[in-house]
């Protein structure tokens, strides 16, 4: 299943840019994220394009009633093989998950900084999405990461490192937040 939203940033010059994103719910994976000024629903449905291949057999769209998603919008993601699943009005919490995903990118990455336009705006994201979908933990996994890597260990007592290995600690948006991985000791 997926979910989908837009949100908007604001530059220096107070231009609105506009966020899509589209997240796997049972994973909390963030799928896509692009950014663009003027969204249109061709624009829109070329992101769905891009992740619904036929690799993986998503079901259905969880989305709410923005005027961006338009008839003919939902005709072509019906024809790919989604079932459109649309919010009540006025409703956020019918998309608890895109609303939740939202607020977590606006706490631990927009509020800290101010997008100076489009490519900052998207390259600043895709180092986000990169630290959300493969370093940082989520509770609601169990606490795991959607895209685990890595031959490591991955759990450990809370007080011994296994032999062999070290933390390693790698700074994420100019040390904005930090990712800690173990390593193997060189030797």
């Amino acid at each position: 299943m997926l979910a989908c939203d837009f949100f908007v940033a604001v530059t220096p010059g107070f231009r609105l840019l506009y966020v899509f994103v589209i997240m796997e719910v049972g994973s909390r994976r963030i799928v896509q994220c692009n950014v663009t000024a003027h969204p249109t629903a061709e624009w829109t449905l070329q992101q769905f394009r891009e992740i619904v291949s036929g690799e993986k057999p998503y079901r259905s769209l969880i989305r709410d009633r923005d005027s961006i998603y338009s008839p003919q919008l939902d005709s072509a993601l019906m024809a790919m093989g989604l079932g459109i699943l649309k919010t009540p009005y006025r409703a956020p919490q019918a998309n608890a998950y895109c609303e939740r995903l939202v607020g977590t990118v606006r706490r631990e990455c927009l509020d800290y900084l101010i997008p100076l336009n489009e490519r900052h705006l998207r390259r600043t994201l895709k180092l986000w999405v990169d630290h959300y979908n493969n370093g940082r933990p989520h509770a609601s996994l169990g606490p795991g990461i959607p895209d685990p890597a890595g031959d490591l260990p991955q759990e450990t007592s809370s007080c011994c490192i296994p032999q062999g290995c070290r933390v390693v600690a790698q700074p994420i948006l100019s040390g904005l937040h930090h990712e800690y991985r173990l390593a193997r000791c060189a030797g």
